[in-house]
């Protein structure tokens, strides 16, 4: 049965958070504004037209396509956003930025095509789940497609070097075989490969032991590797209860790298204190959480799935960019959903979230 209202409650989350990140966006940008020239007002508008105006745009067309042509062309969509993905590697089309190459330069704003594999590799996971859910137990069904789909994405991701949504994808997908029913031998046989996996980045990426360095002793060399969550501890702590007050925090400005960037929960931190952390937080993991409730509702398992896929990936997201400013993990780079800088971003997940919302109108009566 086809529900031509989606989900309210889903989509008053979406345009909420929305909304109040680009308010966010707008605030944490002064700091940039200060430390070098450019117009703020441009990287404003490029934020609220490429990401939040095409982004509805997206929106509400993936909201009102048959679901069933993501199912059929969730390979091609994989493959296609798989190869838009390696076009960084492309000479004079990649851009190359504190030493990863991971974007592509448009001339007027650059575009990172790794948020649009984030999509193809969900539709992907789920169209080969969705028949398959009963034959899991079978190794040959179940385990050894799942490592070459999560290995395909990785080694392209890993070359840029993008080890944080390497690690994304992979939580994604690990937590799309669970809900597909895996057992638990397959689980326990994932883990021992990542944690082999990131031994060996550990040992033959210099940066990546350089953060795991620093995360377990951040004050050895506060002014060097450990300067940024350094900054974002005293960013978050002194906003105490209550914070600032919204636009007038000072870590923004001299001390928090990328402010607009993957700091940009230090910054709302320091100007809105705990209760508007929280508050935000409560909308994200609100969000996560209805968009997995539709999931659980969806007409069938490719939809569930798909629902599913999507709102895991925007609470993982969200859980790895505040636990990594809170200390709590290695520093990773992932952005924090809806808010922070890249219009790329916000394009992507909204798209995430017209899925999401397609799936709901197609629930079971």
């Amino acid at each position: 049965m086809r529900h031509t209202s989606g989900d309210k409650i889903f989509f008053g989350l979406v345009c909420a958070i929305a909304l109040i990140g680009i308010a966010i966006y707008s605030s944490a940008s002064l700091g940039l504004l200060a430390r070098q020239s450019g117009s703020l007002s441009r990287d404003i508008l490029l934020q609220s037209t490429l990401g939040l105006g095409l982004g509805f745009v997206a929106l509400f067309a993936i909201r009102s396509m048959p679901l069933e042509w993501a199912k059929r062309g969730a390979p091609y969509v994989f493959v296609g956003t798989l190869l838009f993905t390696m076009l960084v590697f492309v000479p004079g089309i990649g851009f190359r930025s504190g030493g990863a190459t991971r974007w592509i330069n448009l001339g007027f704003t650059t575009l990172q095509p790794a948020e649009f594999l984030k999509i193809g590799f969900v539709l992907l996971v789920a169209w080969w789940l969705s028949p398959r859910a009963r034959q899991l137990k079978d190794p040959r069904q179940g385990l050894i497609p799942l490592v070459l789909m999560l290995g395909l994405p990785a080694v392209v991701l890993l070359m840029q070097p993008n080890t944080s949504t390497t690690m994304l994808l992979c939580l994604t997908g690990v937590a799309m075989y669970v809900a597909a029913g895996a057992p638990w031998r397959d689980l326990a046989i994932v883990g021992a490969l990542a944690l082999t996996v990131l031994a060996g980045l550990l040992l033959f990426r210099p940066y990546a032991l350089e953060r795991f360095k620093t995360y377990m002793n951040p004050t050895d060399n506060a002014l060097g590797s450990g300067y940024q969550i350094q900054q974002s501890m005293l960013a978050i702590g002194s906003g105490g209860m209550t914070g600032r007050g919204f636009g007038q925090g000072v870590g923004k400005f001299n001390y928090l790298p990328e402010p607009s960037g993957d700091s940009v929960f230090a910054v709302f931190a320091e100007e809105t204190g705990f209760f508007g952390s929280v508050f935000l937080l409560c909308l994200l993991v609100g969000l996560a959480a209805r968009g997995i409730t539709i999931s659980g509702h969806a007409r069938d398992l490719f939809g569930g799935l798909v629902a599913f896929g999507f709102s895991s990936l925007i609470l993982i997201q969200v859980f790895i960019n505040v636990s990594a400013m809170l200390g709590i993990i290695p520093l990773t780079g992932l952005p924090l959903p809806f808010v922070s800088h890249g219009g790329t971003a916000l394009l992507a997940v909204l798209i995430m979230c017209g899925f999401i919302l397609n799936v709901a109108s197609h629930k079971k009566a």
